[in-house]
């Protein structure tokens, strides 16, 4: 059973913790036909995609942060390393997916600023040292 979250970026989870059942319990609503409904994520086709080396969960239309990306403002990208699709329930994994992700680039932004202050009492030693990190924010047009 594939552990569907209602996050636009997925957090890695395991199958049998509470946590995981709670959140399956309150989004999956039980027919009749003993189908389920609900997920915003069931009833729209999404994959699961890796760019710069994190994987992310996708749908069409969504905007998301991902590390830098090399191009400008407008450019149109293409992601081929698609790990996972399901479209309507129909799920594909591994070597089987043949799906190419298609977005644009919205925005080159900076993150917040994170700071390492390192001291050692008694000695006069401190270092402060910060930086920003390089995000570019994307839009999924089409997943074909």
């Amino acid at each position: 059973m594939i552990c569907k979250k209602l996050f636009f970026n997925t957090v890695p989870c395991r199958q049998g913790t509470p946590s995981c059942k709670k959140v399956l319990n309150s989004l999956l609503i039980k027919k009749q036909s003993n189908t389920f409904a609900g997920n915003y994520f069931w009833n729209t086709m999404f994959a699961v995609v890796k760019i710069a080396g994190q994987q992310f969960k996708v749908t069409k239309d969504q905007e998301i942060f991902v590390q830098q990306l090399s191009g400008n403002v407008g450019d149109k990208v293409e992601f081929a390393e698609v790990l996972l699709t399901d479209n309507d329930g129909k799920i594909t994994v591994g070597t089987d997916v043949k799906s190419v992700i298609k977005a644009e680039i919205l925005s080159h932004v900076q993150g917040d600023k994170v700071i390492a202050f390192k001291m050692k009492r008694r000695k006069g030693f401190r270092k402060k040292v910060g930086h920003r990190t390089h995000f570019t924010k994307i839009k999924i047009n089409e997943i074909a």
